[in-house]
């Protein structure tokens, strides 16, 4: 994609731009979505950046004004050290705090498992920024399903260093379970990307075949019209 350029619709994507390597680090399968679905010189704000590796790559690729919201302090430290801009903060509790349509674009990227009010977050996303991205794993994903049925255990998505009871996700849920959730909040879904198994992505469609056959998915979201 060319991006969310400027002020015109998300609905610009097209599906061979998904093709199109934008990206010189090894980042996830979303993050290089995301990087194609950021307009150029755009106003960003990753919530749980992490090691800044996408904000980094959106000033590389898109020279966008870049911030971050990271809560740990080795994660700040990184950012920093990149000299990206970031500020300590947890998005529970700092999301409030920040002016409506401050930015461009909200990014929420493999966070939403990690937060306890999924809802609240969400709200202050679309607030906050024009569109927000939010990308997560599914806990739908059939081979999740598959584990669960065959060895009783609960599956440990993106997170196989680490045992149930001291993973990040507390907060698991399905490509569905997400769909409902943004219709019962009146927000509208722009876009959604599926990520397969093999890492690629293609358009996708809310769906029974999405919540089984995407082991990812990235959402564009922004607030209905009243």
């Amino acid at each position: 994609m060319s991006g969310v350029t400027g002020r015109s619709s998300p609905g610009a994507l097209r599906s061979d731009d998904l093709d199109r390597p934008s990206s010189s680090l090894d980042l996830r399968p979303d993050l290089k979505l995301i990087v194609d679905l950021v307009p150029e010189k755009s106003r960003v704000l990753d919530i749980g950046c992490g090691n800044g590796d996408l904000l980094f790559e959106l000033q590389r690729v898109r020279n966008v004004d870049a911030r971050g919201v990271e809560l740990s302090m080795d994660g700040v430290y990184a950012c920093v050290t990149r000299g990206l801009s970031v500020v300590q903060g947890d998005a529970d509790a700092d999301l409030v705090t920040y002016p409506a349509a401050s930015f461009d674009v909200a990014i929420l990227s493999h966070t939403l498992q990690a937060i306890f009010d999924p809802r609240g977050v969400i709200d202050h996303l679309v607030r906050i920024a024009r569109y927000a991205i939010v990308s997560f794993s599914n806990f739908g994903y059939w081979k999740v399903r598959w584990s669960l049925l065959t060895t009783g255990r609960m599956p440990l998505i993106g997170t196989h260093d680490r045992n149930w009871w001291d993973t990040p996700n507390i907060r698991a849920c399905t490509i569905s379970d997400f769909v409902l959730l943004c219709r019962d909040m009146g927000i509208s879904i722009d876009k959604m990307l599926i990520v397969n198994e093999h890492g690629r992505a293609r358009i996708g469609h809310p769906g029974r075949a999405a919540n089984i056959l995407g082991e990812q998915a990235v959402f564009v979201l922004s607030r209905s019209p009243e």
